[in-house]
């Protein structure tokens, strides 16, 4: 058979099975009316609990014990839930929480009450010597502060003046790099002649001022005078007594210590704070020593007696700094919080507020000889100075590139020094 007698090929006919959109469709619709369901049976508990809600308020319900048992009797409910809840847990539950809370109102009062530690026998010894030091000490103040008040008004005024005036010519006249570590710490000595500098390194140096030219280096492992032992925690200050016979140490076990250093011991333990003691200064007289603590609380001492005679209450946060005025009855705090508070001891009260600084303030010291200014630093990288009274700002010092961690005044009134973050002190004069 050849090719051309091939039968034609037949085309089977399609066969069509229906459309897949229809059903698509249809198997949408019946899914979104289900949900359609469940969200319509949301909804209404939701309003059913409106309602219900409603309805509460607008029912007035009796107060009383006795009807509000009767009720709950006909209703069939517990009418003591306490009871039921006793039945699960048991009778030991409740007194246990009992216990739990009268140990917890019981620290908090511990943390809050004030410890007098029973002293050496020359603690008594040494009470009775600070009461003879500090008293003509007060005395020659009064008379001071008497014949300061006999100068007439206009005198007062423009010595005043004076003072501000040259004080808005504060300007830096040295700047040194003290250490390779950030500086934490500068004061003068009592001649005014030399700058004291300790740094995170470990190492305090001595340097001559003005001329800021390096003294001596003094190291951990060099041969010291005496060696104090007895905190086992982080010392953060160490402050001289006037007399020049005591050392006061704060330490973060929420304490600060008197030491006397002719003896070399330990004469007082005092606790006080519920946290880190920071700061420690003593009071002009020697007769008040005024610590600052972590808790945001400061508190004046009275040496003589060992009471507690003012609670610094105000700030918000952590106070890091505290000096006395050599008026003798004010005190200024620096905190956390950015301000520096005021305060009077013959009041009692905080009597002025600074909002000094647009960060934590590290140091306040007022003017050494008479008072007259307040110098705040603070970790902006800025030393300002404050009138007093008044306080209100005269100058700005900036200069320090990292948080001016220290401050000081020479004693003569002649220099302020700063120490900062940015490893360096600069010595600040009037021109």
């Amino acid at each position: 058979m050849s090719d051309e007698d091939e039968a034609p090929l037949v085309k089977k006919a399609r066969i069509f099975y229906g459309s897949l959109e229809e059903k698509e469709k249809e198997r949408l619709s019946r899914e979104s009316l289900q949900l359609e369901e469940r969200v319509s049976d949301r909804q209404a508990e939701v309003l059913a609990e409106f309602e219900r809600r409603k309805r509460a308020r607008q029912i007035t319900v009796s107060t009383d014990d006795t009807e509000v048992k009767a009720c709950l009797r006909a209703l069939g409910e517990p009418i003591t839930v306490l009871r039921n809840v006793l039945s699960v847990v048991g009778p030991d539950a409740l007194r246990k929480s009992k216990k739990d809370e009268d140990k917890a109102k019981r620290s908090q009062e511990d943390a809050q009450q004030t410890w007098y530690h029973e002293g050496p026998e020359t603690l008594l010894q040494a009470r009775i010597w600070l009461a003879k030091y500090s008293l003509p000490k007060a005395l020659e103040r009064l008379n001071a502060a008497q014949a300061q008040k006999e100068i007439p008004e206009s005198t007062r005024t423009v010595r005043q003046q004076e003072l501000h005036k040259t004080l808005r010519n504060l300007n830096n006249f040295c700047s040194q790099i003290g250490d390779d570590r950030p500086i934490s710490y500068c004061q003068f000595s009592p001649n005014s002649k030399l700058l004291v500098t300790a740094s995170w390194s470990g190492l305090c140096k001595l340097w001559n001022v003005p001329d800021c030219s390096p003294v001596r280096t003094l190291r951990g492992d060099d041969e010291p005078v005496a060696d104090i032992e007895g905190h086992f925690m982080r010392v953060a200050r160490v402050a001289w007594h006037p007399s020049g016979r005591f050392l006061g140490t704060t330490c973060y076990d929420n304490s600060w210590r008197l030491w006397d250093l002719e003896a070399q011991e330990e004469i007082l333990h005092q606790e006080g704070h519920s946290k880190g003691v920071h700061d420690l200064q003593f009071h002009p007289d020697g007769s008040l020593a005024g610590t600052g603590g972590l808790d945001s609380f400061g508190r004046v001492w009275d040496l003589r007696t060992g009471r507690c005679v003012m609670f610094l209450e105000g700030h918000l946060k952590e106070v890091y700094a505290l000096d006395f005025s050599p008026n003798g009855f004010n005190v200024a705090t620096g905190s956390g919080d950015n301000s520096c508070k005021v305060w009077d001891l013959r009041k009692r009260r905080c009597i002025y507020t600074i909002p000094a600084h647009q960060n934590l303030l590290s140091s306040v010291k007022f003017q050494p000889t008479d008072g007259h200014y307040l110098l705040t630093g603070a970790y902006d990288n800025l030393a300002k100075v404050w009138t007093h009274p008044g306080w209100s700002p005269l100058k700005t010092l900036a200069g320090h590139e990292g948080k001016v961690m220290g401050l000081d005044l020479s004693p003569d009134g002649q220099l302020i020094a700063t120490c900062s973050y940015d490893r360096t002190f600069k010595l600040w004069v009037a021109d």
